[in-house]
């Protein structure tokens, strides 16, 4: 499963049979970035997509050094069971 980062829409998305899961964000400043809204269409859920796409923004996150404000609740839902992303709160 690939997982692209559209920075040009905000957006980190992975196709899978067609239909796209995705992660949106909007950042707010140089430093911080902040995880608005998950998608995953119904057919695809409780495969584990939306982990992977939420920890493939976490890690972008790190490399760059941002502060990640969790809007999505999702979001924290992924940290109750990823706590090593914990530090990059905002």
């Amino acid at each position: 499963m690939e997982i692209i980062s559209d920075i040009s829409n905000n957006v980190f998305v992975s196709k899978v049979d067609g239909k796209e899961a995705y992660l949106r964000y909007v950042m707010r400043g140089e430093d911080v970035i902040d995880f608005i809204y998950t998608y995953t269409p119904p057919e695809l859920r409780n495969k584990g997509l939306a982990e992977k796409i939420v920890k493939a923004g976490f890690k972008h996150a790190k490399e760059k050094n941002l502060k990640v404000i969790p809007t999505c609740p999702y979001i924290m839902y992924f940290l109750s069971r990823n706590e090593e992303f914990k530090s990059l709160l905002k």
